[in-house]
């Protein structure tokens, strides 16, 4: 059954897989080569991979003198969103999701964009200068990295991963994304034509 579109939104409780669609795109609208960011202006968070929010308090012991045991969490089992897009908009909305996050307290060291297609301008820039200079950046995991889908493998896990299927061939959404899902420890985002990327997501994710 296709998924009807909703108000886009992004939500971070991992409660297990499941898609959140959210509102359609129309073609994508030029955007500048993002680079890494200013360190004067360092947003909120923490390096990746990291735990996804801080750790709470010590539970404070009952009346019985016991303490309460804390809720048990299944890293395993992030949340599923999907941004409805087609394939030559996917680009442009995987950057809206990463601004989105970002604007929302997310830190850039948390998030991995991958791309089944083209790759995004600014993995394409930094590449230039040579494989070495590009994964000492993911190294780093001091901002948002961007990869291609086929080197998911190599990339490390971070709470968040937004992958755009932006083209390529059915054979490498469907490797992408259930690969990218286990790199997502907190949320995943697929951005692309949902009825193709709902046949992927029921045969393999």
């Amino acid at each position: 059954m296709p998924l009807i579109p909703e108000e886009p939104q992004i939500h971070e409780s991992a409660q297990g897989p499941r898609v959140t669609p959210a509102t359609g795109r129309t073609a994508p609208t030029p955007r500048p080569v993002p680079g890494p960011r200013s360190a004067a202006s360092p947003r909120p968070g923490h390096p990746c991979p990291g735990p996804s929010r801080p750790a709470p308090p010590a539970q404070r012991a009952s009346a019985a003198g016991k303490p309460k045991p804390p809720r048990p969490e299944n890293p395993s089992a992030p949340q599923i969103q999907l941004v409805p897009a087609p394939a030559g908009g996917a680009l442009d909305a995987a950057d809206e999701a990463v601004d989105l996050l970002l604007d929302s307290g997310r830190a850039p060291g948390d998030v991995l964009v991958l791309t089944t297609g083209d790759q995004h301008p600014w993995a394409a820039h930094e590449l230039s200068f040579g494989e070495s200079a590009y994964w000492a950046q993911h190294d780093a995991c001091d901002d948002v990295f961007y990869a291609d889908a086929a080197s998911v493998e190599r990339a490390a896990a971070r709470p968040v991963v937004v992958v755009a299927v932006n083209g390529g061939t059915d054979g490498t959404a469907a490797d992408a994304l259930p690969a990218a899902l286990k790199k997502a420890s907190v949320l995943l985002i697929v951005c692309g034509d949902p009825q193709r990327i709902n046949a992927v997501l029921g045969a393999g994710v």
